[in-house]
């Protein structure tokens, strides 16, 4: 479906779009076209890839003229740009809901205007039950796109997205700071050892992007399964891994911080299709003539749960280290301390 074809990624200089980037850089699609506002990543991105498919376009979603400068001709849209640091939104709320909430509204007017096949926008497991600002503003720009499906034809403009677990290793993944923290010779600093998280690799997170633009239809959230891990285990595990004996600090939570992750919530889960290794969450394509419906009480909500990182799959140690040791990140860092740890002795 992507042959000939021009996909624009907003906030294509992050983890999370480089990474679909590398994932259509060589196939058949016409071009590629990085929206972000980081102009020194774009000049990095530009000098590593020296690919004519690629096309670098400055801009913040905040501002819909960017936008309209970098959709003329666009097939596909995955929307990645996000602020996503939970602290820093914690502090500066105000700032999550003008790129999260109102920059996605942008993305989505310039898209509709423009005639856009498909946009993909992509949302966080922060978002089911949220109790932070990030999460929060997550939350209401799955609402906003869930919305704004429901005003164009999908034969014209088709709108879905993603929802996703912790990457590992991306930017604000605990991962490198751990891995950092073994290399320094510093503690371990965990909030809470029992604290869990989802764990899927940015490779997984891409199928599950591909997955939306070949099967998502309008409105839905298209979930991946993952298996989790406790915060104590992770962190056990990649001392073993780098055979490091650094000690390991409870420094308690920080702003915004959940014990555990959402990926599903009980109003979902009921409604979600299962197809495998995802859940598709369909649009409630109800309107406001609520007389037009008869509404009962839904007795499965009262025992189905939700879809959290403590009753999926958990992972032990020995099957964390086996995750992380099919990332690029990890064996690049594992050859280069051991280097290292030979070359000291």
């Amino acid at each position: 479906m992507f042959t000939h074809k021009t996909l624009l990624i907003t906030g294509g200089t992050g983890s999370f779009g480089n990474a679909v980037m590398e994932r259509f850089l060589n196939t058949d699609i016409k071009e590629i076209r990085i929206f972000s506002r980081d102009e020194k990543k774009q000049d990095d991105m530009r000098k590593k890839y020296n690919n004519d498919k690629l096309k670098f376009y400055l801009g913040d979603v905040r501002n819909l003229d960017s936008l309209k400068n970098a959709m003329h001709g666009v097939d596909y849209i995955f929307h990645a740009a996000a602020l996503k640091q939970v602290p820093s939104c914690e502090f500066f709320p105000l700032e999550a809901v003008k790129t999260n909430i109102l920059g996605t509204e942008n993305v989505l007017n310039a898209a509709i205007d423009y005639g856009v096949k498909k946009v993909i926008c992509l949302s966080t497991d922060k978002a089911a039950y949220p109790i932070n600002a990030m999460g929060i503003s997550k939350a209401m720009m799955e609402k906003v796109y869930v919305a704004k499906s429901k005003t164009v034809s999908s034969d014209k403009t088709l709108i879905c997205g993603t929802r996703y677990g912790n990457v590992m290793a991306s930017r604000g993944s605990v991962i490198p700071l751990f891995i950092e923290q073994i290399k320094n010779g510093q503690p371990l600093t965990i909030t809470d050892p029992q604290m869990t998280r989802f764990l899927m690799s940015l490779e997984e997170a891409v199928e599950l992007v591909l997955f939306a633009f070949e099967h998502g239809e309008a409105g839905d959230i298209m979930v991946q399964k993952s298996p989790a891990s406790t915060i104590g285990d992770l962190a056990q595990a990649l001392k073993e891994l780098f055979n490091a004996h650094n000690e390991i600090k409870i420094i308690g939570t920080r702003h915004g911080e959940k014990r555990y992750e959402t990926l599903l919530t009980k109003e979902e889960y009921v409604v979600a299709q299962d197809l495998g290794g995802f859940y598709k969450v369909p649009a409630d394509q109800r309107d406001l003539n609520y007389n037009k419906y008869f509404v009962e009480g839904d007795h499965s909500l009262t025992v189905v749960e939700e879809y959290n990182s403590d009753n999926t799959k958990r992972l032990n140690i020995e099957e964390i280290k086996e995750t992380l040791l099919q990332l690029d990140y990890i064996q690049a860092e594992l050859k280069e301390w051991n280097r290292k740890i030979h070359t000291l002795n």
